[in-house]
């Protein structure tokens, strides 16, 4: 049961790490990844097509929109309609994310985003599990919090592999 709270705790963690990137202003310059554009080809969107107030958001994007991917264009068209619409308290928290995220090292956002790849790839009711696991172990008390990842970085890396739960293997179809 401990293991599969720190397991839960870690996953969780890491998708919602990845999750908070995605809440983030849209006039940064990073490059958004791979896994958050559209599934579905997108058409080029106009800078004109897009209202001042996202042409202001997102001016250090004029000169190059034309030459950035369609798919990039709608993601950032998206993003500022979002960022528009925010309150002040929720851009402000956005932005304190986002921060947290530049300062991790690009080797630690790579492990998140693959994380949180694994996460979104779960069935529901796995996902449901990570999401009651993790939130469970939020209520603990840190005291208690703290000894779980102690014994959790104590373990060896075959002993933490074994300690992770795995999914039942799907049921077979009759023939």
């Amino acid at each position: 049961m401990i293991r599969a709270f720190v397991i839960g705790a870690s996953v969780f963690l890491a998708a919602a790490s990845v999750a908070a990137r995605a809440d983030t202003p849209p006039a940064a310059s990073e490059p958004e990844p791979a896994a958050a554009a559209a599934s579905a080809p997108a058409a080029p969107k106009p800078w004109s097509s897009m209202s001042p107030q996202q042409q202001q958001l997102l001016h250090n994007y004029q000169g190059k929109w034309e030459s950035l991917p369609p798919e990039r264009q709608q993601a950032l068209a998206k993003g500022s309609q979002r960022w528009l619409s925010m309150t002040p308290e929720q851009k402000s928290s956005a932005q304190q994310r986002f921060s947290q995220w530049r300062a991790i090292p690009p080797e630690q956002r790579q492990v998140l985003r693959q994380r949180w790849q694994q996460y979104k790839s779960l069935p529901p009711e796995q996902q449901q599990h990570v999401r009651e696991s993790f939130n469970h172990f939020r209520q603990m008390p840190p005291n208690r919090r703290m000894e779980l990842r102690r014994q959790w970085r104590q373990m060896s890396p075959e002993q933490r592999h074994r300690s992770i739960p795995r999914p039942p293997p799907p049921p077979r179809s009759p023939r």
